[in-house]
């Protein structure tokens, strides 16, 4: 069985009907090379880490180029395909030729899916029926509230009550997962407990949770904070009591990110597991492992059960893909190891790191650990709770590796 991905380009904030108020590109300004683990070594920046991270791409492609990609990647595709996914970096509700590409895929008769829409360029009702008769299976779908006067405010949707009349016919007949990023005092409190009794009522697969995020260290790393001005921000711990709350009350799964999957346990859901915790290798090297904030607890607890005796090294961003050079430039280097490990995703140059984590006269050997540790909730959604154990085991077992390679 295999995939295809159908890219059909687009930028954000332009090819999806303006910036919704909360969205992480809004304000982004210029180009700077943050730096990645697809840099070559002795120069830092690549299209990934300088526009790739911007999504700073050109506009919609045409349908023209869009099915000549989708042919040439079908001669690439081993085995029998089983899922079709449309994405892209402007919204695919407001791509022009819409509805002609979903006939077009949906005349393959293999399952469609969305991997994220706003719904915001849906402006009849009638495209539910146009998606369902063509195997559309699966979509994640941005409700942000399921009043349409706070779609109309705080996303910028020109037509909210036909976007959650989409919606709404979707949850009944196809998987429907949906999205709501959390603004204290806007679409939270009652707002949000109506949102999910009508989530429920329709249909939903589950609905996720994103907590804002509005400045450097929740994660906006591209010079764009704040996104909003005085708007406050849940705590880590905060937002995760509410999903949990919400979660229990609910007869559909919610879950939150960054923090946390109720049913599944994850992040980190091996905690839980300790006949899973005794198969993992053994620590024997010594070396630092820095995460960022939400992680670093649980994986120092993860590691110190298999022996090991270094520090997890905190840095203050919360999401440890998004840890940049500034957040390594504030780690005391006072007890760091020789060899230090960073996120195998997170935004630095090996080689700058290197330099900044060695400014007290210690030479440090930096190494990438795996891109993948656990399953945040955009993940675990729609997987059983085996599935995220077996993520977690094989990240944690190759972090391991790594540390017993390089480690003294």
């Amino acid at each position: 069985m295999s995939h295809l991905t159908v890219d059909i380009g687009g930028t954000p904030g332009v090819d999806c009907r303006g910036f919704c108020s909360y969205c992480y590109f809004k304000k982004v300004r210029g180009t700077v090379s943050l730096g990645c683990k697809y840099c070559l070594p002795f120069s830092k920046g690549c299209d990934y880490c300088t526009r790739g991270v911007r999504e700073g791409y050109a506009g919609f492609k045409s349908l023209e180029d869009v099915a000549a990609e989708v042919l040439a990647n079908l001669q690439l595709c081993e085995g029998d395909l089983d899922r079709i996914t449309i994405s892209g970096g402007g919204d695919p509700s407001c791509y022009p030729a819409f509805v002609d590409l979903v006939e077009l895929l949906g005349s393959m008769e293999i399952p469609l899916h969305i991997g994220y829409t706003s719904g915001k360029g849906f402006d009849d009702p009638g495209i539910a029926d146009v998606l369902i008769e063509n195997g559309l299976a699966e979509v994640s779908y941005t409700v942000f509230a399921a009043n349409p006067d706070l779609r109309r405010t705080w996303m910028n949707d020109p037509t909210p009550e036909a976007s959650l009349a989409v919606l709404e016919r979707l949850c009944g007949e196809i998987d429907v997962y949906a999205a709501a990023v959390v603004l204290p005092g806007v679409n939270d409190g009652r707002e949000l407990e109506q949102t999910v009794e009508w989530l429920e009522d329709a249909g939903a697969k589950g609905l996720i949770l994103m907590r804002f995020a509005n400045e450097p260290q929740q994660g906006l790393i591209l010079g764009n904070a704040p996104l909003i001005p005085g708007q406050r921000v849940q705590s880590v711990e905060s937002f995760r009591d509410l999903v949990t709350r919400l979660n229990e009350n609910s007869s559909m799964k919610i879950s939150g990110t960054p923090l946390w999957d109720p049913e599944i346990g994850s992040p980190f859901a091996i905690l839980h597991e300790p006949d899973l915790l005794k198969k993992l290798p053994k620590v024997t090297g010594r070396v630092s492992v820095v995460t960022g904030a939400v992680a670093a607890p649980q994986l120092q607890r993860v590691l110190r059960i298999r022996g090991y005796e270094g520090r997890v090294v905190k840095v203050a961003k919360e999401i440890a893909c998004l840890i940049t050079i500034d957040d390594l430039m504030e780690i005391d280097l006072s007890g760091l190891e020789e060899t230090v490990i960073l996120p195998g995703r997170c935004f630095v140059h090996d080689a700058e790191a290197e330099s900044v984590l060695s400014r007290d006269g210690v030479r440090r050997q930096v190494v990438r650990g795996p891109e993948i540790l656990t399953a945040d909730a955009e993940t675990s959604m729609g997987m059983a709770r085996h599935q995220v154990l077996q993520i977690e085991m094989d990240g944690l077992a190759d972090l391991i590796r790594i540390i017993n390679q390089y480690g003294t």
